[in-house]
């Protein structure tokens, strides 16, 4: 497969990840200000600016953190690149370079999905339209994936594809532990408050798993349960856990399928041995911002280490 076909498919579904992901955290933050005094919503606004690495760049443009600047700012502004009106213009572009690589399913899901989000996307987003934008950015995303996953030959296309997808699932579930908990709660004294159990509510949901950890602890929300779901627990597709055991397993299909091994792959290894066999009590005496950092640069890395391994090209 030619560099520029692979590069395609793996990027198209790592932007493909980041604008779901970037939904449900707008959902979640919709949902928490709604409950909240002005003042509190605004914190909540903030954190999802903050999450994203963007604070730098709204704060040049607006003077507060009020719902409709944020949402618009993160959805569709063009004072911000990484919008996810560009970031879906990025999956469709990935995904016309690696055309001959999908199936027809895989293709049309993208195409007509992306022709309804942009036009959606083309004038403010009101409240009102908000939960349908929403709603159809996290319903392309498993449209995508249910068409891939009937319709594509599992050739070295589709471990590409699903190695940018984990890669990107990973990193999400990381920046939003990180940002969301340790870096935003305002001092120590918070913990066990209200403000406490209402962020890791929204860590939860921002990563799809309120139901499935509801589910596991009887509704028990507290701080080493929520850490262990999304660090260790590899029944949860979004965990940690489960995203390093996904990008391995297509990372060994890639080694097998060009039969040499990689760097990217023993990279993998390295990371395993990490965290492989560490307990939630462990990660907590590391410090769970030291263990989050470092796990983010070692997934940087296995991803820097596929694309020099197979020779991406934009």
């Amino acid at each position: 497969m030619l560099g520029r076909t692979a590069n395609g498919l793996f990027w198209m579904f790592r932007y493909l990840e980041r604008a779901e992901n970037t939904s449900r955290l707008l959902d979640a933050a919709l949902r928490m200000a709604l409950t909240r005094d002005l003042e509190r919503a605004e914190e909540e606004w903030r954190s999802v600016i903050a999450t994203l690495g963007l604070k730098q760049q709204y704060e040049a443009n607006y003077d507060g953190y009020d719902g409709v600047s944020v949402w618009n700012f993160v959805l569709r502004d063009k004072a911000n690149p990484a919008n996810v009106r560009e970031m879906f213009s990025a999956v469709r572009n990935n995904a016309r370079t690696a055309r001959t690589n999908l199936s027809t399913q895989a293709w049309e899901a993208v195409n007509e999905n992306w022709m309804k989000l942009d036009k959606q996307l083309s004038r403010p987003v009101s409240q009102s339209a908000l939960g349908e934008v929403l709603a159809r950015l996290r319903r392309t995303g498993m449209q995508v994936h249910g068409a891939m996953d009937g319709s594509m030959l599992r050739s070295e296309g589709y471990h590409f594809a699903r190695a940018g997808t984990f890669l990107e699932r990973a990193e999400s579930t990381t920046r939003i532990l990180d940002m969301k908990y340790y870096l935003l709660l305002p001092s120590l004294s918070y913990v066990g408050s209200s403000l406490d159990s209402g962020q890791w509510d929204q860590v939860l949901r921002s990563v799809a798993g309120a139901s499935a950890y509801s589910w596991l602890n009887a509704g028990n929300i507290d701080a080493r349960g929520i850490v262990e779901f999304l660090v260790l627990d590899d029944r949860f597709p979004r965990s940690l856990a489960f995203c390093r055991s996904a990008l391995r397993t297509n990372l060994d299909e890639l080694e097998r399928i060009h039969g040499q091994p990689s760097e990217a792959n023993r990279l993998m290894q390295e990371s395993e041995s990490f965290i492989a066999h560490m307990t939630v009590d462990e990660i907590f005496e590391m410090g769970l911002h030291e263990f989050l950092t470092q796990f983010m640069t070692r997934n940087s890395a296995v991803g820097q280490a596929i694309a020099d391994d197979y020779r991406f090209l934009a």
